[in-house]
């Protein structure tokens, strides 16, 4: 979602009259991005929601009846006004905020301004506008990967991934300002989604980027477990809770976990170890010349453990992935297997 370079207008794109139901009028910010184009379409599909409102800076490819569309730029001062007029006058009840990024950039001062910032103005909106729920977007990388972790972290342990990464430093101030928001609007439903790291066969990310190596690296005498959430179990996830009223934090993953080296076999790639300190110099080297898609800090999650306990969205949200962490990498493998054939089809032509 790069910075526009067009004015900012009040002006809806397209989509149905302001009139017709009261109920369920929600908005989605990173509306043309992975998640919001999706969450979108499943909505346009849900006879609960009678209008939705796509705020982006680009055109939503699977807009239909049911949105409208206005150009916002998070990243703009301007942003925090405009978001309250679009949110009172379109009367929103429910805020998904999507608005972040699924794989490092080097563009770090932008990228706070869009997560950080971005939702400090979110959340102010929101407040202004009176929306009645927020629902946010976050990730279970944020805990960190660290030796003393437990087996299985809940949403009550801290949230210690590196403060030098701005990957995650920003994702974990958005996620504060969520929590003022709940704390200074009582009245506001506040619902945080921190999910496990997303695979299936459309998605792009960290992760599908990393899996798509043919050699890929991993840190020498370190194999530990990790869990996955499936594309579609991240939608279903994010709809339900936008439909559903339950406060509070939850981890969104799939059953089951994996060694890291049974999801390089099964994904047909080969391991290449890596010494640790070796690691990183090479990984800054890399990052620096734009050759490597994440800095050194992700390497921690090469050595150890990160992953979470989704109890509590099963009892409490009432959430159940249709796809196990297994299933969901199988699932980007037969995709990514596809790609593979289709690129040395073309490279051989």
């Amino acid at each position: 979602m790069p910075p526009s370079s067009h004015p900012i207008q009040l002006a809806p794109r397209g989509g149905s009259p302001l009139g017709g139901p009261r109920a369920r009028v929600v908005a989605v910010t990173g509306a043309a991005g992975f998640l919001g184009s999706n969450l979108i379409g499943s909505l346009e599909e849900d006879d609960r929601v009678a209008r939705i409102v796509a705020l982006d800076t680009a055109a939503v490819p699977t807009a239909g009846a049911k949105t409208r569309a206005y150009e916002v730029d998070l990243t703009q001062p301007t942003a925090e006004t405009l978001l309250a007029e679009i949110l009172a006058a379109e009367r929103v009840d429910a805020l998904a905020h999507v608005a972040f990024l699924p794989a490092p950039t080097h563009a770090a001062a932008w990228a706070h301004e869009l997560e950080s910032v971005g939702t400090m103005h979110v959340a102010v909106a929101a407040r202004q506008a009176q929306v009645r729920k927020l629902v946010l977007w976050s990730q279970t990388w944020l805990y960190g990967a660290m030796p003393t972790n437990p087996n299985f972290l809940t949403e009550e342990h801290p949230l210690r991934a590196s403060p030098r990464e701005p990957f995650f430093a920003d994702k974990i101030e958005a996620e504060e300002q969520a929590r003022r928001l709940a704390s200074r609007a009582p009245g506001t439903v506040v619902t945080v989604l921190r999910t496990a790291p997303i695979l299936g066969p459309t998605v792009h990310n960290v992760v599908t980027r990393y899996l798509a190596r043919r050699l890929v690296p991993t840190m020498m005498g370190f194999d530990p477990l990790v869990q996955f959430l499936h594309e579609v179990d991240a939608i279903a996830a994010l709809h339900l809770a936008l439909l559903r009223d339950a406060p509070g934090t939850f981890n969104v993953v799939g059953d089951g976990v994996l060694p890291l080296s049974t999801v390089i076999k099964l994904a047909g790639r080969a391991a290449l170890p890596i010494p640790h300190p070796l690691a990183e110099s090479l990984t800054a080297l890399g990052w620096a010349a734009q050759l490597v898609e994440a800095p050194p800090p992700f390497l921690k999650y090469l050595r150890f453990l990160c992953v979470a306990d989704g109890r509590r969205a099963r009892e409490e949200l009432g959430f159940a992935a249709a796809y196990t962490s297994r299933e969901a990498l199988l699932d980007f493998v037969n995709a990514q297997h596809l790609r593979d054939v289709k690129l040395l089809t073309e490279t051989a032509a």
